[in-house]
This record gives structure tokens, C-alpha cells and sequence, in this order.
């Protein structure tokens, strides 16, 4: 009977210490920690993979998802500072860090979540028009996300992001955001078309200064090229009056009265070949002058022929 008595004690033994090793091993998976009681007073908290702890003193008092959660897109009504009432849908994600304070220091982590992220919704709204407010969801989003973590923190949480999903307004103010935005468009429309016209005119006077400028130098050359024909011909006549003058000088009288009589024999072919000059009448003086020139050049050729 002892025998069978001890037997049975050693089984019951052999049990409760594997019972104790069992529950001295606690497997925690990655997407939790476990957090440890010790006679009702936290202890410590369990990572991911394989721990142990102290049977019958230790117990496991609560398992906590670390991974990251999306609150219930919520609506909530703001009066911008342009004193316009419209509905903001949010969301907000966040993750626990501190498993130990989300369990100690409040009981409804999802629901203290969504009263901060209201309040901060509301206030941050409040601060922009409604333009604004349409147009800078993502720096409202990262303000409310940055309030709202100093809130999270006593709670262990991170607030990783939040997000402005929607702008609702009602259809009055949708009305009197049309005519608005075709006043803009209008307004856009009319200082393109004086910006384009006054351009235009800008172009046509830089048109009309560059042409009178082409024209002044045209002007220029054109003088320059008088000038210079001026001189040259002042040069070419100051040349002949010199070689005249240096043959009168020389005993040249009869080639400057060849000179007279050819200069009144080409005058007379240009009257004659005049368009308006049928017939032209020569006095016996021309005659004279004629033959008299006919004699300065046998003159004046005779001395060449005698060399």
C-alpha cells in the first residue's frame, strides 16, 4: 500500500513540475509583448520570442498588440476662422511602445484616442480658411499628428500618422465657391489678355525704335558716302585746277582756252541732247568757238607729232 502510495505522489510530483516548467516558458509572438504580474504588481514586459518566468509568483496579466491600428474614420464639424461650417472626416493610425502604461494608465486606449484627436481636429481647423483649409491637408494632418503625440505619450502610444480624408461642405457654400472661382478665372482671364496687349505694344515699339534706328543709319552711310564722294571729287577738281594752273604757268594759255572751248562744246551737247530740246539754234559765235577749237587741238597735237 506505502508503495502504491508513493508511486501515486511521485506521478502527482512529476506532473505539478511540469505544469511549473510549463507555464515557466512563455512563447511571445512578434506582433505582441506580454506584460507580467507579480502578486497583482506589474513586474516586466515580455518581448517577441522565447522567456521565462517565475511559476505560481508570475503571470501573465495581459497580452498586447504592438502593431499598428487605424482608428474608425470619424467626422467631426469645425467653424474655420472665415466663420464657414464644414465636416472633417479623419483618421488616425498609431501603435503601442510602452505596453505597460497602455494597460495601467487607461482602460479604453481607442476610445482616449479619438476624444484627443477630435479636440485637436477642432482646434486646428479653427485656425485656417476655408481655402486653406482645402488646400493644406497634408501641414494640417502633420499638426494635428504632432499635438496629438504629446498627448499619446503618457499613454505609451506613437501616433505615426494622421490623415484629413474628406472636406465637406454644404451645397450653399459649394454655390458661392463656384462664383468665386469663376470671378478668379474672369479676373485671371482679363490680366492675361492686358499682360498679352502689353507685350504687344511693347514689341511693336521695340519694332518702330529698331527700324528708325536701321533708317538713321542708313542715313549715316548714306552721308558718309556723299561726304566721301565730295571730297573726292573736290580733290579731283582741286587737281585739275592745279595741273590748269601749272600749265598757265608754264606758257600754257592755249590749253586753258582748249580747256574753256571744250567746256562750252559739252555744255552744248547737253542742251541738245535735252528731251524737251526739238531744234537748237547755234549763233556764229559757237561757229567760231568750234573752229577755234578745231585749231588749239592741231596746236596742241603738232609738238606730240614733232617728237
Amino acid at each position: 500500500m506505502m508503495d502504491i502510495l508513493l508511486d501515486v505522489l511521485a506521478v502527482v510530483l512529476v506532473a505539478f513540475a511540469v505544469v511549473l516548467a510549463w507555464n515557466a516558458i512563455q512563447i511571445v509572438p512578434q506582433s505582441n509583448v506580454f506584460v507580467i504580474e507579480r502578486f497583482g504588481r506589474y513586474r516586466r514586459t515580455l518581448m517577441a520570442g522565447l522567456n521565462f518566468i517565475v511559476p505560481i509568483l508570475d503571470r501573465v496579466a495581459h497580452r498586447v498588440s504592438i502593431i499598428e491600428r487605424q482608428l474608425p474614420t470619424f467626422r467631426i464639424s469645425v467653424i474655420t476662422r472665415d466663420n464657414v461650417e464644414v465636416d472633417l472626416d479623419a483618421t488616425v493610425f498609431f501603435r503601442v511602445i510602452e505596453a505597460e502604461k497602455s494597460v495601467y494608465r487607461i482602460q479604453e486606449v481607442d476610445q482616449a484616442i479619438l476624444t484627443a484627436a477630435q479636440s485637436i481636429v477642432r482646434s486646428a481647423g479653427g485656425k485656417l480658411e476655408l481655402d486653406e483649409l482645402q488646400s493644406s491637408r497634408q501641414s494640417m494632418s502633420d499638426e494635428i499628428a504632432t499635438n496629438l503625440q504629446s498627448a499619446a505619450e503618457v499613454w505609451g502610444l506613437e501616433i505615426t500618422r494622421t490623415e484629413i480624408v474628406d472636406v465637406v461642405v454644404d451645397e450653399q457654400t459649394k454655390a458661392a465657391q463656384r462664383q468665386q472661382l469663376n470671378a478668379e478665372r474672369e479676373r485671371r482671364a482679363l490680366v492675361a489678355k492686358a499682360e498679352g496687349d502689353k507685350r504687344a505694344l511693347e514689341l511693336a515699339a521695340d519694332a518702330e525704335l529698331y527700324q528708325a534706328q536701321q533708317n538713321a543709319a542708313a542715313v549715316r552711310v548714306t552721308a558718309d558716302a556723299d561726304a566721301y564722294a565730295t571730297r573726292q571729287k573736290a580733290a579731283a577738281d582741286a587737281e585739275q585746277t592745279r595741273l590748269l594752273a601749272d600749265a598757265i604757268a608754264n606758257d600754257g594759255q592755249p590749253a586753258a582756252d582748249f580747256e574753256i572751248r571744250k567746256r562750252q562744246v559739252e555744255a552744248i551737247a547737253d542742251l541738245a541732247s535735252a528731251s524737251n530740246a526739238k531744234t537748237v539754234v547755234l549763233p556764229t559765235q559757237v561757229v567760231g568757238v568750234l573752229g577755234a577749237l578745231e585749231s588749239i587741238a592741231s596746236l596742241t597735237a603738232r609738238p606730240s607729232s614733232d617728237n
